[in-house]
């Protein structure tokens, strides 16, 4: 009798740390992440920054300067449609297992930006790290749709200042760590994408 007591007592522990083990075990994701990071940047992130940025702005002319702002309703909407793309997008840059680059993707246009591989073991060791960037982007977006959503153009130029900025601190510690001219750009107020940062940039 105390055989079998000894026996049903061992099986019962053994039945619940089985269920211990199934409930602790990770569950399968629901997403299928098929695009890398550098496609999401080049197709999603990049251009619809882009929007962000340049839609309050002094163009020059031959007729001189002009500022350039949204005015109507529809207009503030558009620019909010692309503020809205922006902030789900980080979102996507979070989802686990996706890649950094296509297969034979280039990163890296001058020598002080990273490859594929160095960028991967990056994210990897200081995947805290690269939440806490995304979020701050996710964050700092927010702040531009409340802006756009009070038609302040002033802010919104204030705020797209930081998202290049919350960019910029992701990027130098993930593409390019070694890069110390990016610093030096943006002191001198030349944003990331500008025509004049990139020729800087290659010329470094």
């Amino acid at each position: 009798m105390k055989f079998l007591a000894i026996s049903t007592l061992a099986a019962a522990l053994l039945a619940l740390a089985g269920c211990g083990q199934q409930a602790s075990a990770k569950p399968e994701s629901v997403f299928k992440p098929t695009a890398s990071i550098q496609e999401i940047m080049v197709s999603i992130v990049d251009p619809n920054a882009d929007e962000v940025w340049n839609a309050v702005a002094s163009v020059s002319t031959a007729a001189g300067t002009e500022d350039k702002q949204p005015h109507s309703d529809e207009e503030w909407a558009k620019v909010r449609r692309h503020a809205v793309t922006l902030l789900e997008a980080t979102n996507l840059l979070l989802i686990e297992g996706r890649s950094v680059a296509p297969k034979g993707a280039s990163t890296s246009s001058v020598a002080a930006e990273l490859n594929p591989e160095e960028i991967q073991k990056g994210i990897a060791a200081k995947h805290a790290d690269f939440v806490q960037h995304v979020h701050a982007l996710h964050d700092t977006v927010q702040q531009a749709i409340v802006a756009i959503d009070a038609k302040n153009a002033e802010e919104l130029v204030k705020v797209g200042g930081n998202i290049d900025q919350v960019c910029e601190q992701c990027h130098k510690q993930f593409w390019y760590p070694n890069d110390k001219l990016p610093t030096a750009a943006n002191d001198l107020g030349v944003q990331s994408g500008s025509s004049l940062y990139l020729k800087l940039r290659k010329a470094a």
